[in-house]
């Protein structure tokens, strides 16, 4: 099922309490329409990423979308480019990737060779599937609600679940991946007032491949 779909499914039935957790919220003006990947997007020379030594920003985040839209144009990922689709994204930094990726025995000198090492090593699909593993379609969830989500599972816009644990430290994402560590949220509420929400993370999200 398409995101497009699903987000209208997902609102309607309120299969993962979206509706409770967009409530959360204060009532506040109509939300605007600038999309997360403008937001990704400023952040680039040319429209390509400036990767840099700056661990906390979102270079690779920003290649791997470019890399999957410039394979598949069709792809749900180009929904990020859509302001008018409501949606919350959980945002790897570029230290997240460097994690992830060391978990998983891939390492690089820099930002730019780790893109290209993951994209060689994982493939174009598993890299779309993975960017969808980081978005809840037709909820958007801010840093008050996502509080108050402990033990909620998210439903995924590739179709699986993340499980929320709200802990002393923080708000914890729990993957598929058992043995790899599970991100923690870092950086709330990016693009606040619009209807695509961001939190940052600091490891990447893994699905069932």
């Amino acid at each position: 099922m398409k995101l497009r779909s699903r987000a209208v499914a997902l609102a309607a039935a309120a299969g993962l309490a979206a509706a409770p957790l967009m409530m959360a919220g204060t009532a506040q003006a109509a939300p605007g329409t600038t999309s997360l990947g403008e937001v990704l997007l400023a952040d680039t020379v040319e429209g390509q990423p400036s990767f840099d030594k700056n661990g906390r920003d979102f270079d690779i985040l920003t290649a791997a979308v470019l890399a999957v839209l410039g394979t598949y144009e069709g792809s749900d990922v180009g929904l990020l480019l859509d302001g008018n689709v409501t949606l919350t994204a959980f945002i790897p930094t570029d230290k997240a990737f460097e994690r992830t990726a060391g978990d998983l025995g891939i390492t690089a000198k820099n930002e730019a060779k780790l893109t290209g090492k993951l994209v060689d090593a994982l493939g174009v699909d598993a890299i779309e599937q993975i960017l969808l593993y980081h978005v809840v379609p037709g909820a958007k969830i801010n840093a008050k609600a996502a509080a108050q989500a402990d033990d909620v599972k998210l439903d995924m816009a590739n179709g699986q679940t993340v499980k929320v644990n709200v802990t002393k430290d923080g708000i914890l994402l729990k993957d598929k991946a058992r043995d790899i560590a599970n991100p923690m949220v870092k950086v709330t509420d990016i693009n606040k007032g619009n209807k695509q929400i961001a939190h940052a993370i600091n490891r990447v999200l893994l699905p069932k491949l």
